[in-house]
Parts: structure tokens; C-alpha cells; sequence
């Protein structure tokens, strides 16, 4: 048995599996973002009428450059998640599982967020995608850390601890941006934003 996998399930799927499908939905997934930006039919092809289009369309261009690049961090994340974790499980397959379909619906929270700009609930469906998005990650990885379940055993707590702080950020910067959407309709999505301002600090860089 390889150190990659564990009892049960894992005889059968390694962490290797894991990474290979979470390699194509991510694919899948940040190519199918493009087709959230929908342009409406001009009367006439001026230059001016295309500019205009284009430049009416700014909110839906940076939703769709924001869930690109969540999508990205998401990915990283993942395989740093996963240059730790070293074997699965049955409930560990599971967990990532339903992260990856979390993973599938953003292009549709995208569509919704870009194409109703100020809309208190298309800003919430979206938060609600990216929290349960980051909230799976964060169950990923205190699952796997716990006990040292799917980590090495000589696995600092220190790290353990650093990695979760780092892994909440993103669901509990999707709840303030929820709230936002209420308080300040059209702010939501620029919440997000804060995301790499936060583990720039230290206390999110270091164990």
C-alpha cells in the first residue's frame, strides 16, 4: 500500500484520484465562466455603439475576473492542502466531492451576480457559493489534520492551526460580504477583494 492512501475506500481511490478530478472540474469550471458574459444586440456596428456595449458591461467583466481568480486561489489551495495530506478516506473522498460541486455552480452564481449588479439576492446566492466553497475547503482540511487522520504525524499543530486560520478566511469574508449586500447593495462583490489584503498579514502568513 502506498502512503497515499488509507483503509476502506482508500485501497480503491488514492489522494492521486482526488487531484486528477479536482484538476478537470477546475478546468471545466474557469472555462465555462466565459459564457457568463452575454452581450445584447447592437442596432448598428459603429465603433461607438461596440464601445459603449463593451464598457456597459464592466460589472459582469469583474464578476467574471473575480470568481477567475477565486476559482484560481481555490485550486491553489488545494494542492497545497494536498502536498500535506498523504491518504484518504471514505468521508474524505465525500468532503471533496461535494466541494467539487460547489465548485461547478459558480459560473452560475457568476451569471446571476454579473447580470443583476445592486441585487441584494443574486449577491447572497453568490456569497452563499463561495462559503460553501470555503467552508468545505476548511472541513477538508480540519478533517484531515485532526488527529493527524490523513497528515504525517510529524505534522506541527503549529501548521495545522496556521492552515485553518488561513482556510476560514474565505467563508467568513463570504458572510461579511453577504451582509454587505444588504446593508450596501452593489458593495458585495467588491468584498472579496479583501481576501489577499487579509493573509497578507502576519498573523495569516505565519504559524
Amino acid at each position: 500500500m502506498s502512503g497515499k492512501e488509507s483503509g476502506g475506500i482508500g485501497r480503491i481511490l488514492t489522494t492521486r484520484r482526488i487531484e486528477a478530478l479536482t484538476d478537470g472540474i477546475f478546468g471545466f469550471a474557469m472555462t465555462l465562466l466565459v459564457t457568463t458574459i452575454a452581450l445584447p444586440g447592437l442596432a448598428s456596428t459603429s465603433d461607438h455603439s461596440i464601445r459603449s456595449l463593451v464598457l456597459g458591461q464592466w460589472h459582469q467583466f469583474y464578476v467574471y475576473g473575480l470568481s477567475f481568480m477565486l476559482l484560481a486561489v481555490f485550486w491553489v489551495v488545494h494542492h497545497i492542502q494536498f502536498h500535506v495530506i498523504e491518504r484518504t478516506d471514505g468521508l474524505h473522498v465525500w468532503i471533496n466531492i461535494v466541494m467539487l460541486m460547489f465548485v461547478v455552480l459558480i459560473p452560475f452564481s457568476c451569471d446571476l451576480a454579473g447580470d443583476y449588479p445592486g441585487e441584494p439576492a443574486a449577491e447572497v446566492v453568490f456569497g452563499l457559493n463561495m462559503f460553501a466553497v470555503g467552508g468545505m475547503y476548511l472541513l477538508n482540511w480540519v478533517y484531515a489534520t485532526g488527529n493527524h487522520r490523513l497528515v504525517p504525524p510529524e505534522l506541527p499543530r503549529a501548521a495545522a492551526v496556521a492552515g485553518t486560520r488561513r482556510t476560514a478566511v474565505v467563508p467568513v469574508t463570504a458572510i461579511v460580504a453577504m451582509g454587505v449586500a444588504f446593508l450596501a447593495p452593489g458593495w458585495a462583490t467588491m468584498t472579496y477583494l479583501l481576501i489577499p489584503v487579509v493573509l497578507a498579514l502576519p498573523y495569516f502568513r505565519h504559524a
